[in-house]
């Protein structure tokens, strides 16, 4: 044996290790990390949420199935790469998609099935409350769904005793504990960042409209208690080992950091969770988060206001729609590949399809196309239907064709940053990081292209949210007195992974500003098809 496999048994048997989990959009992903945070071992599970009586959800069954096979891989591949049986581990944390709703009455039972971010159906609620508040309460936001159900008269609302976020919802199973970390929390009501808490005012606020419309209940009485990066957010119990490994194999007792949501452990993967740094994680939906210095001087529907894992404010950008299409793109040429008789390995298939992408016309020759499969806030478009247009007279050409479809994947992206443009925030840095970042540079000299500014992309930021939740619990079982979680994170994980950078090339950042003219004044065409094409 090796003395750097010794090591990780070592670090396995002694327990110096840490499991992050992380509920995404299309892939559950469990990750563990050693003593010095590298990953040893993984698992994953493959989902997609289901469009039920117009509402996006994942059942209750997917989501148990998904955590336990995702574990169950994990301590798989431990046994196969080790020759141990993983019985427990240092700390475990929990993370997923943020926002939607989980509702539950006081016998813990779900009220209706889980809605999901990605429902654009709170329009009236996010008007109102927008209003009300004076802060930006967009669609997707929990407090949204709550106000919508009670705008809607629906009768589960008499009966709200909890409510909380899927990685909440998965924490509080496994624990016992209705907690929630901050950076999660900000997605489901405002947060006070001089608190870190709730907003006490908009909290009086909302209660006092709820109860005009004959609501009994407190808001403060309803959400997850408020936990930071580093507190202590309870022990698995052994309901709760059972239930994520129903072998028994897993012992109880394991201490858990605070549940957080995708946007937070983006943050932590890229280290950017100090003032003017900022990065962009681009995958089935994709959003922007830069952390503040100070407040913004106005309310923008289009940027959301959030908060690091430790409680810094954070300005989002969140689009919900981003490689969905490009995906289905490829999968269709995927399609076409076998049928002419020749298999193409998968990434072998998309880096050619992106590298093609950097051949085309800086404007993507004319094309214009929306990878809307689900409605767009920002754009303000409720549904959304997929579509590609180009005229007779455009350079309708394989490089061109990709192009736009990266390009797109950021056009809702672009109109929120050009309003923080505008407000004048500072970056330093922008790091990206998710899938369409794996094919080396062209979704990175996209990005720099679309915020106007250098893009680093780094070695550990393709090990994604479950390895930044992982992180998370480590430095709740393992931070020093008074460490900050920045300096955690700069001195201990990352140290000198500088990542490889790459500035905007100017024909790129020319071509995308003639594209994003076009996509701006082509929304018309979004609109008409979903009008005029039914989703039935």
């Amino acid at each position: 044996m090796t003395e750097k496999l010794q090591a990780i048994v070592t670090d396995i048997e002694s327990r110096q290790t840490s499991i992050g989990i992380e509920f995404g959009s299309t892939r559950i992903k469990a990750v563990l990390i050693d003593s010095r945070f590298a990953p040893i071992a993984s698992g994953s599970y493959e989902w997609e949420n289901q469009l039920v009586d117009g509402i996006w959800t994942y059942s209750l069954d997917q989501i148990w199935k998904g955590l336990q096979t995702s574990y169950a891989e994990l301590t798989r591949e431990v046994k196969e790469k080790y020759g141990v049986t993983l019985t427990a581990v240092g700390s475990i944390g929990f993370s997923a998609m943020m926002h939607g709703y989980m509702a539950f009455n006081q016998e813990n039972e779900l009220l209706v099935p889980f809605r999901t971010w990605r429902n654009a159906t709170t329009a009236d609620a996010e008007k109102e409350l927008t209003a009300l508040f004076k802060y930006n309460i967009p669609q997707r936001w929990s407090i949204a769904h709550l106000y919508q159900a009670v705008l809607n008269k629906e009768e589960h609302t008499n009966e709200v005793a909890f409510f909380t976020t899927l990685a909440g919802y998965i924490h509080w199973q496994l624990t016992g504990k209705k907690v929630l970390g901050i950076g999660d929390a900000s997605g489901m009501f405002p947060i006070d960042v001089e608190k870190k808490n709730y907003d006490g005012r908009m909290i009086d606020q909302f209660d006092a409209l709820v109860a005009e419309k004959g609501a009994t209940w407190k808001l403060a009485d309803l959400l997850p208690e408020v936990l930071l990066a580093g507190d202590a957010a309870g022990k698995l119990t052994e309901a709760g080992a059972k239930l994520l490994d129903p072998t028994g194999t897993l012992e109880a007792g394991i201490p858990l950091c605070a549940p957080e949501g995708d946007a937070g452990t983006g943050m932590v993967a890229t280290n950017s969770v100090a003032e003017r740094t900022g990065n962009v994680s681009a995958g089935t939906s994709a959003f922007a988060m830069i952390v503040l210095e100070q407040d913004l001087n106005e309310v923008h529907p289009e940027i959301d206001l959030v908060t690091t894992p430790s409680g810094s404010l954070v300005a989002m950008v969140h689009t919900n729609n981003c490689s969905s299409d490009i995906n289905a793109w490829v999968k269709l040429f995927r399609e076409f590949s076998e049928a002419a008789g020749f298999a193409i390995d998968t990434d072998k298939l998309f880096a050619t399809l992106f590298n093609k992408a950097l051949e085309g016309d800086a404007d993507c020759g004319g094309l214009l196309s929306y990878g809307y499969y689900s409605g767009e806030n920002i754009t303000h478009l409720a549904e959304g239907r997929p579509l590609f247009v180009r005229t007779p007279e455009s350079n309708f050409n394989l490089a061109n064709f990709m192009r736009v479809h990266l390009f797109t994947a950021f056009g809702a992206m672009k109109i929120g940053m050009n309003i923080l443009k505008q407000e004048h925030v500072a970056i330093d840095k922008i790091v990206g990081h998710g899938g369409i970042f794996k094919t080396p540079e062209v979704g990175q000299k996209v990005l720099a292209a679309v915020m106007d500014a250098p893009v680093t992309v780094m070695e550990t930021a393709g090990e994604g949210g479950a390895w930044g939740i992982a992180l998370l619990a480590a430095y709740t079982d393992r931070k020093e007195p008074s460490e900050t979680l920045d300096a955690f994170l700069d001195k201990k994980v990352f140290g000198a992974d500088e990542g490889i950078t790459i500035a905007p090339d100017a024909r790129d950042v020319e071509g995308f500003g003639t594209f994003i003219e076009r996509y701006q004044k082509g929304l018309a065409i979004e609109q008409a098809a979903v009008e005029h094409l039914s989703l039935r």
